[in-house]
């Protein structure tokens, strides 16, 4: 797992070791189950499970830093996926990858995200492309929402493996 952000780093550094540190999170949590549990639906009310959030956030890593700010095209498996006709392929289609497939294709989306935030010179650059139909977001907005979106999805990935694990002992 990643270490604990600095307590007194520049807003860069910050948002980056925190969401970093989340990332770690996540694939600690996924990384400690068998390809059968990181498949398995355990909570009633949702179709989550561990693998499917994992590859959402390689996605969301892809799609955020990747393509909108980073200004390029989307890499395998999204640039063929169908997203348009079924938006929630990288949660379902998980089911099919193996924890190991899933780790190594959050770690590259990881990897390329990192290259874009330290190539982009400033927090306030924006986006070439528009995003909500509105207009560009700035990298630090994208930060923010990784970060955002990663610690809620880890949230989620506590809530499964407990589940798991006691589905597991009794």
């Amino acid at each position: 797992m990643e270490a604990y952000p600095d307590l007194a780093a520049d807003e860069r550094t910050t948002l980056r070791q925190f969401l970093d540190h989340y990332r770690g999170r996540a694939l600690q949590r996924v990384e400690r189950l068998t390809d059968a549990q990181a498949r398995r639906r355990v909570l009633l009310a949702t179709d989550l499970t561990a693998g499917g959030i994992l590859k959402h956030l390689a996605h969301m890593e892809d799609h955020w830093f990747t393509a909108r700010v980073g200004g390029g095209e989307l890499p395998e498996p999204w640039a063929s996926a169908p997203l348009t006709t079924q938006p929630d392929w990288d949660f379902r289609s998980a089911a099919d990858d193996t924890v190991r497939e899933l780790a190594d294709l959050y770690r590259a989306a990881c990897a390329r995200s990192r290259e874009v935030t330290d190539r982009l010179p400033s927090l306030d650059t924006l986006a070439p492309k528009p995003s909500f139909g509105k207009g560009p977001v700035t990298l630090r907005w994208v930060l923010v929402h990784l970060l955002e979106e990663t610690a809620c999805h880890v949230g989620h990935l506590d809530l499964l493996t407990d589940a798991l694990a006691q589905g597991e002992s009794g």
